[in-house]
């Protein structure tokens, strides 16, 4: 789980950024066990975005924390790295506090959920679905976070065991912002979802 915590990408880099550049800028908030700008192999050129790595997931937090970041005069975009296995679910990065915890037993109560997802960050409210008129448990329920980062980390991670409960998690949407409201990230050069391609060769 912990390297889903510390790397992070970059967007909308200056095209003369190169990977000292980045690193030097970045190393202000901790030591980088890995930073790379993405080039162009082709064009032998930038393509304007990168990811840094960092050595523990508090000196990642520490680097969103301090958002917004100008690096060689550009304004650039810092978001969780999103590995290729979840590039189908952009909603991942949905710029919502809230997630979707599925697959919870009856033995599960929401100050389980609180003290759980409490290493991500701050909880501000957790509850478990009930039926209205039976008042049994539906099987899932909600834990809502101060900020938005803290739930991105929390669903970088699907499945969570909590009280040796197999649980699924997820973003959650309300009909309108599924539908694209809140999906963050600009749609110009260097910018994206954040998908990991720092390991694959570039055309």
């Amino acid at each position: 789980m912990s390297a889903k915590l510390t790397k992070l990408f970059v967007g909308g880099l200056n095209v003369e950024t190169t990977d000292d550049g980045l690193r030097k800028y970045f190393e202000q908030y901790g030591a980088l066990s890995d930073c790379v700008v993405v080039m162009n192999q082709h064009l032998e050129r930038s393509r304007c975005f990168g990811f840094i790595t960092y050595s523990t997931p508090e000196e990642a937090d520490a680097a969103m924390a301090a958002k917004p970041h100008v690096v060689d005069g550009h304004d650039v975009e810092l978001k969780r790295a999103v590995s290729r296995e979840d590039a189908g679910n952009p909603d991942i990065l949905a710029n919502v506090k809230k997630i979707f915890v599925g697959g919870v037993k009856d033995h599960i109560e929401p100050e389980n959920l609180t003290e759980y997802f409490s290493q991500f960050g701050t909880v501000e409210k957790a509850e478990i679905i009930s039926d209205k008129q039976t008042g049994r448990k539906r099987g899932f329920g909600f834990v809502f976070f101060e900020d938005t980062d803290s739930a991105t980390k929390a669903v970088l991670t699907k499945f969570h065991t909590i009280n040796g409960n197999k649980v699924e998690v997820k973003k959650a949407l309300t009909k309108q912002e599924m539908s694209g409201g809140v999906r963050g990230g600009g749609r110009g050069r260097g910018r994206g979802i954040g998908l990991d391609e720092s390991r694959r060769p570039q055309p």
